[in-house]
């Protein structure tokens, strides 16, 4: 499928632009190798969490990056065993034109930037860039330099404590996807653009994908409610409720209306490779369970 994407770049807070700007204890050995085996990790194994219930920072809250506070969604939560990031796109800390989607030319704030986390007391701080790392390694493939659109965000170790790894409203996620999507098959997202006027029930979406492309890097969605600005990295689930991207783009032709996701799998698989985390990088499962909920139709806020 072909498409014009517009990245969904974020909108700064001052002003709207148009920037389309992760039974015993044979049981649980068993379990504790399969998630690491899928790059995940437990949320018991995290440096102490806060309860589901509790936490202030998870996946869903809003980000905003750099000195124009430009607002993005985090989706996931990750760990290299030493620090917890939250996950956001790579686009998120771009500085050029909503339509600017190669990575490996595009230009974005440096590492360090400070990023404003909803429900932290400290910013976090820009630890990983695809776009940036990519740009270090001389460049990549052109399907990798078009759909890796992934970045992290370093937690304040003092934050740490107000944060869970679960997705709000399904639960999970219960672990990386590993083989993308088939054209029909369900997806849900949670999206917290600030244009939604808070009204929680609008930030819940289901839909289906639409099918895989960029070698397998990409994947076209349509849901109920469409990603819109202010949505961007936000995370999407698969059938099953794993892990499956990170929300990128809007297509404006082909399929109007349609949103990319980029493949969390692979880009973990960056990060891990050229991206020097060197194996470490893992995505947090939730501590609820996943739970294929509808969106609601109760618009009350």
């Amino acid at each position: 499928m072909t498409a014009v994407p517009e990245n969904l770049r974020p909108t700064p807070q001052s002003s709207v632009r148009r920037r389309l700007a992760r039974a015993g204890l044979a049981g649980a050995a068993v379990v504790a190798l399969a998630l690491a085996a899928a790059g995940t990790a437990a949320a018991q194994d995290g440096p102490g969490f806060a309860g589901p219930d509790d936490a202030t920072v998870t996946p869903g809250v809003m980000t905003r990056t750099g000195p124009e506070g430009a607002q993005c969604t985090a989706n996931f939560v990750f760990t290299d065993g030493a620090e917890v990031y939250l996950g956001q796109a790579a686009h998120c800390a771009g500085t050029g034109g909503s339509t600017e989607v190669d990575g490996c030319t595009a230009e974005s704030l440096p590492l360090g930037t400070p990023v404003e986390i909803e429900g932290a007391e400290r910013p976090g701080a820009l630890a990983y860039s695809s776009w940036l790392s990519m740009q270090e390694a001389g460049g990549a493939d052109p399907d990798t330099c078009r759909f890796n659109d992934f970045a992290l965000v370093r937690i304040d170790p003092a934050d740490v404590a107000r944060t869970n790894p679960t997705m709000p409203f399904y639960g999970g996620p219960t672990g990386v996807d590993a083989d993308g999507t088939r054209a029909g098959e369900v997806v849900f997202g949670y999206g917290n653009s600030e244009l939604r006027q808070g009204v929680a029930a609008l930030r819940p979406k289901t839909g289906t994908s639409l099918g895989t492309t960029g070698g397998g890097r990409s994947h076209t969605v349509t849901t109920v409610l469409p990603g819109i600005p202010g949505d961007s990295g936000s995370g999407y689930l698969s059938a099953d409720g794993a892990a499956l991207g990170v929300l990128s783009t809007l297509n404006l032709a082909s399929a109007p209306g349609t949103n990319g996701v980029s493949d969390l799998r692979s880009a973990i698989d960056y990060a891990d490779g050229p991206g020097g985390f060197g194996g470490s990088l893992r995505l947090v499962a939730g501590e609820k369970p996943f739970d294929p909920n509808v969106v609601p139709v109760d618009l009350g806020g």
